[in-house]
């Protein structure tokens, strides 16, 4: 540690010609601190680097010029401004890097936290010497991601930003919403977007410049049933409990009901707030880090960036709420650097079809889907469209990088989940659904039919009756949802996603298209209205008959956000909480084959050779978080085994052959895996080491023995 601290020192005096130039192409980045490099130790379970790797972890100090193009997108930037007129953050960063720059490869991922979380670097990338860099990006300061005095390798991200002031610093207010589901008892409960806090406060503890209500329930098209409003009497914001009764103690985060919480209601609070965070500087934050990291030889100090001059390639990557991020970042511009060049070459937006509700007043970020929650408005594809039942102009994502000619190369894949709870299918055919939309050529998109939301534990043995199945259903995700009634879907994403890097190394490094495009269309029948009928779901044991019906799939939902909020671009002042409901625009699926798996995808083997029908959706069950019962469990899949034998399928009237006839024995269905990797590996979607573990493991399984 002492003797590469040191190294750093003697960099720092080699590198003082160079900071004369560097310093100004890099001023947004006026500082960086390194808090901490650790030896990189590999996760349990995974494979130790074939060379030494370590962490640096550390905060970078940036600055921006408001009035610069690239930054003037951001909104309310202008009222965040310092005496100097600039805006200024802190953005922690964590980089893994291999110890002897010789074996860089000189490629840079450069991960987008979800919530904070930094997932695992890859071993297949570690053993490429690959630079993989994550930094922080929202500045809401949620719940862990509080502001921090350092930096730690393995700790969660955050973005240290101001909030916006109005004429001689006064206060910027609004009206902002929280919630509170399947929750009860006499105890004061918090308001929560997923599991972090709200991230703005009440101005007054008054309840009487608040309303709460109570919901009986809410259908997936926003209706709203059996709504009470609480007196302002019978509330307070406070924490209660046993030894505080009501009223309690005061406390801005927490609401204490005099009567006590109803598991089986919804509790909805909207009350007017303060300083509201100027959250679309994380948009500008990442984008600056990257362009340090991956340009700059040292920061205006003199301290060395740890991997100048490694890099020449790098690509944007984010999961989920993360590849969301990625697709905003973009839409709105931010892959070109403030000196007019490409930050990333290549950009992977993972199991994300929408944009992040992040750059307008008032931004929840954290929201997973619930009602009243943003990030559906505007183009959700990549080519210029018209909307016309939004009343939208003809735009796309790439419009801003198209123009300025800094668009990267970009791989999209998902899931069934993202279909069925994610809202993703405007992304394939718009809102009036009339035909496919293109897709230009340095865009892949590519489906994983019949999968969960990042797919599940893989394996053949989950998919047995008895033999690795969880003894209840899945959780689902979102702000304590429930629990589905299905046990998880195992099908994985980790083979398919390993061939997805490969290409996707190749194409960036060394120019090699990947795979064409494959994902559901309207034009070769495979995709269709999303309900029973349309895609042709069979009636299977343990499901209700009717599913899946025209409103369990999550629609996206047309909100009016007010005059002030510009839903093309999802930026503005978001002035009405609760939004008013317009529309509600039909949905499509992947159609599916007599087992009830979609068609339309890549080659998986498991789909290939299946043992049940795997869903991308799963029930939300009764008992003891009974809100959202019978309605679609979030984001999470489930599956249904097939039976062993005929007899045993007959005495269920299940439609599906049983194991027996559809394989005979053990090693028919070895056989039967083995054909579906020689399919995925011809068609790329395979490496030939993952398919002879999947041999193996085959063959290994208590399948039909």
């Amino acid at each position: 540690m002492i003797r590469y601290l040191k190294t750093f020192a003697a960099a720092a005096l080699a590198s003082t010609l160079a900071l004369a130039f560097t310093s100004s192409a890099q001023a947004r980045v006026t500082r960086i601190v390194i808090d901490e490099i650790v030896a990189f130790a590999a996760p349990a379970g995974t494979p130790a680097p074939a060379f030494p790797y370590e962490q640096v972890a550390g905060r970078a100090f940036g600055e921006l010029d408001p009035a610069l193009p690239g930054n003037a997108i951001i909104q309310d930037i202008a009222l965040a401004k310092e005496a100097d007129g600039r805006v200024r953050y802190v953005a922690t960063f964590v980089i893994y890097k291999p110890v002897d720059r010789a074996k860089a490869s000189g490629l840079m991922w450069h991960d987008v936290p979800n919530r904070g979380r930094v997932y695992a670097m890859a071993p297949q990338e570690r053993a490429l010497g690959d630079i993989m860099l994550a930094s922080a990006w929202q500045g809401d300061n949620a719940g862990q991601t509080a502001v921090r005095e350092k930096a730690a390798a393995n700790g969660l991200q955050w973005l240290q930003l101001p909030v916006a002031r109005g004429i001689g610093g006064a206060p910027i207010t609004g009206e902002v919403m929280g919630r509170i589901v399947n929750r009860s008892g006499l105890g004061s409960q918090p308001l929560l977007v997923q599991t972090n806090p709200v991230p703005y406060k009440p101005m007054t503890l008054d309840t009487r410049k608040a309303r709460l209500v109570s919901r009986g329930g809410e259908g997936m098209h926003g209706q709203v049933i059996d709504e009470l409003e609480i007196p302002a009497t019978d509330w307070a914001w406070a924490h209660c409990d046993a030894t505080h009764p009501f009223p309690g103690k005061p406390d801005p985060t927490q609401v204490c009901l005099k009567q006590g919480f109803d598991l089986k209601r919804l509790y909805q609070v909207v009350f007017t707030a303060a300083d509201p965070y100027v959250l679309g500087i994380g948009f500008a934050a990442w984008r600056d880090v990257a362009t340090f990291f991956k340009t700059a030889a040292a920061d205006d100090t003199g301290t060395p960036n740890p991997i100048a001059k490694w890099v020449k390639h790098s690509i944007g990557r984010g999961v989920s709420q993360s590849g969301n991020y990625l697709r905003g970042w973009l839409h709105l511009g931010f892959n070109q650097g403030e000196d007019g060049t490409l930050v990333h070459d290549g950009m992977w937006p993972i199991i994300a079809g929408r944009r992040i509700a992040l750059n307008f007043r008032w931004a929840q970020p954290d929201g997973v889907l619930e009602l009243y929650q943003a990030g559906s408005e505007g183009p959700q594809w990549w080519l210029p469209h018209p909307d016309p039942l939004r009343n939208l102009p003809a735009a796309g994502i790439l419009d801003r990088c198209t123009a300025t000619k800094t668009c990267p190369k970009i791989i999209e894949h998902f899931g069934s989940a993202e279909v069925w709870a994610l809202k993703l299918t405007p992304e394939w055919v718009g809102t009036d659904a009339k035909a496919d939309l293109p897709l230009p050529d340095h865009v892949r998109r590519y489906y994983i039919a019949s999968s969960s939301h990042g797919g599940g534990a893989g394996g053949f043995d989950t998919s047995l009756p008895g033999a690795g199945l969880p003894t209840q259903g899945a959780t689902c995700p979102g702000n304590n949802f429930g629990t589905g009634v299905l046990p998880a879907n195992p099908v994985t994403h980790v083979q398919t996603v390993n061939a997805i890097r490969a290409h996707f190394r190749q194409w960036v490094i060394e120019g090699t298209p990947p795979p064409p495009s494959r994902f559901p269309r309207l034009a070769d029948g495979t995709l269709a209205e999303a309900h029973k009928a349309a895609i042709g779901f069979p009636t299977l044991p343990g499901l209700r008959p009717t599913l899946p019906e025209p409103d369990f799939i999550m629609p996206v939902l047309d909100y009016d956000w007010g005059p002030q909020f510009d839903p093309k671009d999802g930026s503005g002042i978001a002035a009405n909480a609760p939004p008013r409901i317009k529309q509600v625009l039909k949905m499509f699926a992947p159609k599916v084959d007599a087992d009830g798996n979609e068609k339309g995808g890549v080659p998986v083997v498991l789909l290939d050779a299946p043992l049940g029908t795997y869903l991308g959706w799963n029930i939300t069950a009764d008992g003891a978080l009974p809100f959202h019962k019978g309605q679609i469990c979030n984001y999470v899949g489930g599956m249904i085994p097939f039976a062993r034998t005929e007899a045993e399928r007959k005495a269920t009237n299940d439609p599906r052959p049983s194991l027996e006839e559809r394989y005979g024995h053990h090693d028919g269905y070895v056989a039967a895996i083995q054909k579906a990797t020689k399919r995925a590996l011809a068609a790329g979607f395979l490496l030939p080491e993952d398919a002879t573990l999947l041999i193996q493991a085959a063959d290994a399984s208590k399948v039909l023995k």
